[in-house]
């Protein structure tokens, strides 16, 4: 099955609402790879890589977030793969 790596910015209220945390725990519920951060201007970028349905379906859960945000954007872009992931992490600048 082809690999797919999306970039996704998300936009609203989602940061101090544990949003991290919840997209590492939905990365691992559908089984891709990547990363999450905070950025400096109060959106949540993500990396997520894996085979096309389960990061479909992270993108979809992403457009939703945690139960404490309002997400009102997401951006997405699709990228070549220019690293490995081993798993899916929390980054801290």
């Amino acid at each position: 099955m082809a690999q797919k790596i999306i970039r996704a910015v998300v936009s609203g209220r989602v940061q101090g609402v544990c949003f991290r945390a919840y997209t590492r725990e939905a990365a691992l519920r559908y089984g891709v790879k990547g990363w999450v951060r905070n950025l400096p201007d109060g959106s949540v970028e993500a990396l997520v890589s894996g085979d096309a349905d389960p990061v479909e379906r992270m993108i979809a859960w992403l457009h939703q977030g945690p139960p404490s945000s309002r997400v009102s954007r997401v951006t997405l872009e699709e990228i070549e793969p220019d690293e490995q992931f081993a798993a899916f992490e929390i980054r801290y600048w």
